[in-house]
C-alpha cells in the first residue's frame, strides 16, 4: 500500500499553521563567501567566456560563488579562519569568470530572472528561436539549488509519479504529462548536450531500492502504471540480484531498475547551458537582484538596483526562493534544507560496493541517495530539515547512514559536504503559472527535490509557449495549489511535524511507502 502523501501533508501543514506562526532560526555559517564580480556592464562575450571544463578530480579552492547566508560549504582540511571552500561540484570544474552587474536601463524581448537550470534552459531555448533575452542572477551562476543538488535525473513531475497522474488525470492526459516529465525531459538534456557540445558527466539509469519487503508492492505498482502510460523502462529485481549485480548492501529487499533516469554533474550542466546561451548572443548579468516586476500594456518592467529592464514579450521568474516577493496571494511552497557529501577517493572499493555504477535512492521516509562520481569517490546525500543543520551534525548523520548502508566501510570519511535549499508544494506537483498581461510573467517553483531534468524540460516548454510552437506549458498550469500562509516562516516547525507524523504512520504501517 502506498500512502497518499499529498493529502497527509496538507492536513498536517494546516494543523501546523494554526499552531505556530514563527520558526526558529537555523545555524548560520561562520563565513559567507564574497561574490567576485566584473565591473558593471563588463559581461563576458561569446569570445571571452571559456567553456567550463570538468577536471579529473576536485581542487582544494575557495568558492567564487556568492551563496545564501543560511547555507554553507565544508571541506575536511579547511579551518574556521579560511575562506569558505568550494563545494565538490565547483571544485571539480575549471575556473569561470563572473559576468558583472547590469550596466543600467536596457530593453529586450524577454527578461529571465534567475540563473539556475530553469532560467538557463528557458534563455537558451529562446535564443535558439532567435529571441533577444537578458538573464539576471542575484548571486552567481550556480549559487543556488541548481549547483548544489544530488545530480540524479528522475522521471516524474516533482513528486507526481505515473500512478499519481493516472489517479488524477484522464488516460490521455496522464500519458502526455508522464512523457513530458520523463522521456522528453531526458531527451531535452541530451539534445542540448549534443547540439552545443558540452560535457556534464551524463550517466544513464538509476535504482530505487526497497528498505522494507512491503515496499516491493509499491515499486511493482509504479512500474505497472508506467507501462500503462507507454513506458517500459522499469524492471523489478529481487534482493539477491540487486546485491550480486548492483549494490553490495544487505539492507534492501529488492529494487526497481529504471533505464529512463540517470545522473549528471549539475553545475557542469548549468554552465554548459549558459555558455551556449552566451554563444548565441544572450546577455547575462550576475550580482543583479530583481526588486519589482510591473506589468503594463505593451511591456513588463523588471526593476533592479542597477537599472530597469523593459521586456516587450515576456518575463520569466525562475527563482524558487524569492517567488513570494512577486506572486499574488499566499505562497504555495514550503522551503526546506538539503545536504550532500562526497568521500575521499575510495579506489577499487567503490566498484566493489556499487558494481553497476548506477545511482541509488531508497524508499525510506527520509531517503538516502548516493552514486559514484569521478576519481572513485562516493557522493551521498539525504535528510530534509526546516532549520539549517551545522556541518558537524550533517557529517555525523551522513556518515552514520553510509555505515548503515555499507558496514564493510569500517571508518568512512567525508572530504566535502554542503547544504542547499529546495521547496515543496502540498500536492506534490510543480506550481507553474502564467499571468494574463500583454507581456506575461511565467513563474515555476515547488520542485520537491526532483527538478534536475524537469527544470530543463519546462524551460523548453516556456520557450515553446512564447513562440507559439505548442501548448505544453498550459498543461502544467492546470493544477490547483493550496496557499500556505506564512509557509516560508513556518518551515522550521512544519517540516519536523510533518516528518514526525509521517514517521509515526510508518511505524504503524511499515509496509506503506512514503518518502519525504
Amino acid at each position: 500500500m502506498t500512502l497518499n502523501r499529498r493529502d497527509f501533508i496538507l492536513k498536517t501543514a494546516v494543523a501546523t499553521t494554526a499552531a505556530s506562526a514563527v520558526g526558529a532560526l537555523g545555524l548560520w555559517p561562520k563565513h559567507s563567501a564574497a561574490l567576485t564580480l566584473a565591473p558593471a556592464g563588463v559581461s563576458p562575450s561569446a569570445s571571452m567566456l571559456p567553456p567550463s571544463e570538468l577536471l579529473q578530480d576536485a581542487r582544494k579552492v575557495p568558492t567564487r560563488l556568492g551563496i545564501d547566508p543560511r547555507i554553507w560549504n565544508w571541506r575536511s582540511d579547511a579551518s574556521a579562519s579560511d575562506p569558505m571552500p568550494a563545494n565538490y561540484y565547483e571544485a571539480s570544474l575549471s575556473d569561470w569568470p563572473a559576468f558583472g552587474g547590469l550596466p543600467g536601463d536596457l530593453h529586450c524581448e524577454v527578461v529571465v530572472i534567475g540563473g539556475g537550470l530553469l532560467g538557463a534552459s528557458t534563455a537558451l531555448h529562446l535564443a535558439e528561436a532567435g529571441v533577444d533575452v537578458v538573464l539576471i542572477e542575484k548571486d552567481h551562476i550556480g549559487s543556488g539549488a541548481s549547483g548544489r543538488n544530488g545530480g540524479q535525473m528522475t522521471p516524474g513531475l516533482a513528486r507526481w509519479e505515473a500512478g499519481t497522474m493516472l489517479e488524477n488525470l484522464s488516460p490521455d492526459e496522464a500519458q502526455r504529462l508522464w512523457r513530458f516529465a520523463s522521456a522528453e525531459a531526458m531527451e531535452t538534456v541530451d539534445g542540448l548536450r549534443h547540439r552545443h557540445g558540452f560535457d556534464c558527466d551524463r550517466q544513464y539509469g538509476h535504482i530505487t531500492a526497497a528498505v522494507h519487503a512491503g515496499h516491493m508492492g509499491a515499486l511493482v505498482d509504479n512500474a505497472d502504471a508506467r507501462r500503462r502510460l507507454g513506458d517500459d523502462s522499469v524492471k523489478i529485481i529481487g534482493r539477491h540480484q540487486l546485491n550480486e549485480q548492483h549494490v553490495k548492501s544487505d539492507i534492501y529487499f529488492g529494487a526497481a531498475i529504471d533505464s529512463g533516469g540517470g545522473q549528471v554533474q549539475p553545475l557542469a550542466l548549468l554552465r554548459g547551458l549558459i555558455h551556449a546561451f552566451v554563444k548565441l548572443g544572450g546577455r547575462v548579468y550576475d550580482g543583479t537582484a530583481a526588486q519589482a516586476i510591473e506589468e503594463s500594456p505593451g511591456s513588463t518592467l523588471v526593476k533592479t538596483a542597477q537599472g530597469a529592464l523593459k521586456a516587450t514579450k515576456a518575463v520569466v521568474l525562475a527563482v524558487h526562493s524569492a517567488t513570494f516577493q512577486f506572486m499574488p496571494g499566499s505562497a504555495t511552497t514550503v522551503p526546506f534544507f538539503t545536504y550532500v557529501a562526497v568521500t575521499p577517493p575510495l579506489g577499487n572499493t567503490l566498484d566493489a560496493l556499487i558494481p553497476s555504477g548506477l545511482p541509488v535512492y531508497d524508499t525510506q521516509l527520509q531517503i538516502d541517495y548516493y552514486r559514484p562520481v569521478r576519481d572513485n569517490r562516493l557522493l551521498f546525500g539525504g535528510q530534509g530539515t526546516g532549520n539549517s543543520w551545522s556541518p558537524r551534525d550533517v557529517n555525523n548523520y551522513l556518515l552514520d547512514r553510509i555505515k548503515t548502508v555499507f558496514p564493510q566501510l569500517e571508518n568512512p570519511e567525508l572530504e566535502y559536504s554542503w547544504s542547499g535549499i529546495s521547496d515543496l508544494t502540498l500536492n506534490g506537483a510543480t506550481d507553474s503559472r502564467k499571468s494574463a498581461g500583454d507581456v506575461p510573467v511565467y513563474m515555476v517553483h515547488g520542485w520537491s527535490g526532483h527538478g534536475v531534468a524537469q527544470t530543463v524540460r519546462i524551460g523548453r516548454a516556456i520557450s515553446d509557449d512564447l513562440t507559439g510552437r505548442n501548448n505544453d506549458y498550459a498543461m502544467l498550469t492546470r493544477f490547483d495549489h493550496a496557499g500556505i500562509p506564512l509557509g516560508r516562516h513556518l518551515s522550521p516547525v512544519a517540516i519536523p511535524l510533518i516528518k514526525g507524523a509521517l514517521g509515526v504512520r510508518g511505524l504503524i504501517n511499515p509496509a506503506d511507502m512514503v518518502s519525504f
